[in-house]
């Protein structure tokens, strides 16, 4: 059974479940209003149907001393598909960037580059983006505070 509309308690669990994944089917059936079992039942058919894709621990990065976040701009010379999927490739393959996104403006992609300090994202600026497949040109935004990071 495919879900195509989701309703208030729907809403509710995804909520509840964004903020504590761990949350036990007791206190969320009663922070929605809903008792266990339906509870239980629309957490499954949520996550059949794609809207809860997976559990997972958030680490804070700044304890891991990864403090340094930069904001890539990223012109490519070529945006045929081949092109895109070889730049998409590379991407994937450096930890350092933890998100990319294609956007339809004046540049190509928008990278979300994390590192401990400036010199390490020189390094990977030079040694590692600057060689993706295709890119022609870079700009980077020195972050200086994170006001609001997180998932939905």
């Amino acid at each position: 059974m495919e879900v195509t509309e989701i309703d208030t308690f729907d809403h509710a669990i995804l909520a509840a479940l964004s903020v504590d994944g761990r949350i036990s089917i007791t206190a969320l059936s009663r922070k929605i209003g809903l008792s266990k079992t339906p509870c239980q039942a629309r957490i499954k058919r949520l996550e059949a149907a794609g809207f809860i894709t997976g559990y997972r621990a958030i680490i804070n990065p700044i304890k891991l001393g990864l403090s340094h976040v930069a904001f890539v701009e990223v012109k490519l010379s070529d945006t045929r598909d081949k092109a895109l999927t070889a730049f998409n490739t590379g991407v994937l393959a450096i930890k350092e960037i933890e998100q990319c996104h294609m956007i339809a403006g004046s540049f190509d992609y928008l990278l979300k580059v994390r590192t401990q300090n400036i010199t390490d994202y020189r390094h990977v600026m030079g040694e590692k983006i600057s060689t993706l497949p295709h890119v022609s040109m870079t700009s980077t935004f020195v972050a200086m505070e994170a006001v609001k990071e997180g998932h939905i």
